[in-house]
């Protein structure tokens, strides 16, 4: 089978190796129209579910990105006005262009031709394939070629967001809310090596209309959040990558939802199919869960047709409570100035609880574990659980090893 994959993400390349793993005999490549090297964004954030499934389908790229991930174990929510404040849980990340270094490598050892620099500015243009993937992101070219078949639904968030950069290194994932007299400004930041941590800036419009952020040049926005965030960053700058091209990086989330995901021989993955909103942190996750599905599906030796209906159904049924969350802990943050006066131990579980989940058990649990000693053992805890699975997929790996798409969904 020849399979072009447009789109040089995480999604792309890592369907383009589980595809050729699967069949040494496709002809597989991927068309990626920045040079190689070159990408937007900082870092990237996963779970052990993701790591499970990494190392199931494919246990050497698997083992490059555990290498490479930087391991947090809590998360910590500042206030102005309020004591800092812990909540219970770990996780991974590292940085966008590791992540995909490590996937381009791995692509290029399987025998997956990988273009770089190589703009597609008419998807008419394509070369001959069986298989069109079409996973070039939330503006998805391919997909509005075919706009009216694929319906897809864009759907503009509220809030004002911007995604930067800064050489302060967070001890672990940290939540910030500044209050200013224009009201407050938050930031998500996180460590994903040892030098640079990632840091999203986020507020209500009428906050960042007040702030005239609007009419800031890329330098004079990141002085002014350097500015409001001091006591977080510690004399460290902040560094928004676009104003190298002029502009400014502030935007409006994007919710996009296609109503189907293929047409012919094309099919959607990752950004170009959904989007969910980065306060759940979960937009790499389902990309490379996207690209097991639709390699898992063309393994199956099905027609294409049915094996595409099959793709489609199986991520849909598992996007459904992620896409819920992701609404309903965006719907949060817009909402934010509305918790505002909680007292701290309140305000951390109102956001740690904001998709309204939780059994009141947990926030006892999180009221006891506010101390020095309940929260070291907590972190102990959950820091043994994580080497133990750490250690059984080691175990497994030899098994994995042997591969066995078709995985059973």
């Amino acid at each position: 089978m020849r399979i072009t994959c447009v789109g040089g993400g995480p999604a792309g390349l890592y369907f383009a190796t589980l595809a050729k793993l699967a069949n040494p005999e496709h002809e597989v490549t991927v068309l990626e129209r920045n040079p190689s090297g070159v990408t937007w964004g900082w870092g990237v954030v996963f779970w052990d579910d993701l790591l499970d499934d990494l190392f199931t389908y494919d246990p050497v790229s698997a083992q490059r990105i555990w290498d490479a991930a930087y391991k947090w174990d809590e998360y910590e929510v500042r206030a102005t006005g309020k004591p800092d404040t812990h909540l219970a849980g770990y996780g991974f990340s590292m940085g966008r262009h590791r992540l995909l270094e490590i996937l381009g490598e791995r692509a290029a050892e399987v025998g997956v031709r990988v273009s770089y620099s190589d703009e597609l500015t008419d998807p008419a243009d394509l070369p001959p394939a069986d298989l069109i993937v079409a996973c070039d992101g939330a503006r998805s070219r391919i997909r509005e070629q075919h706009a009216e078949h694929f319906g897809a639904e864009v759907e503009i968030a509220r809030n004002k967001y911007i995604w930067l950069g800064t050489p302060k290194v967070f001890d672990t994932f940290t939540f910030g809310f500044e209050k200013t007299e224009a009201g407050w400004v938050w930031f998500h930041a996180y460590p994903f090596n040892g030098t640079t941590s990632t840091f999203i800036v986020e507020c209500t419009p009428a906050t960042w209309a007040a702030l005239e952020f609007g009419s800031l040049s890329a330098e004079a926005g990141c002085a002014r959040l350097q500015s409001i965030f001091a006591a977080h960053l510690d004399g460290s700058p902040l560094v928004d990558h676009r104003a190298e091209v002029g502009g400014t990086g502030w935007l409006n989330f994007r919710r996009v939802t296609a109503q189907r995901w293929d047409h012919g021989n094309v099919v959607l993955m990752g950004d170009s199919a959904h989007t969910t909103h980065f306060a759940i942190g979960s937009g790499t996750k389902l990309a490379l869960q996207d690209a097991m599905a639709l390699a898992d599906a063309i393994a199956a030796g099905d027609d294409l047709p049915v094996a595409l209906e099959r793709y489609e159904h199986r991520r849909k049924a598992a996007l459904a409570p992620l896409q819920r969350a992701a609404r309903a802990s965006s719907a949060w943050f817009e909402r934010m100035p509305e918790y505002a006066e909680l007292p701290a131990r309140r305000f951390s579980y109102a956001l740690s609880n904001r998709r309204g989940e939780y059994p009141t058990w947990r926030y006892l649990l999180h009221l006891s574990t506010q101390s020095t000693i309940p929260r070291a053992l907590l972190r102990w805890t959950l820091s043994a659980r994580r080497s133990s699975r750490a250690r059984r997929r080691e175990t497994t790996d030899s098994v994995a090893a042997a591969r066995a798409i078709p995985h059973t969904a």
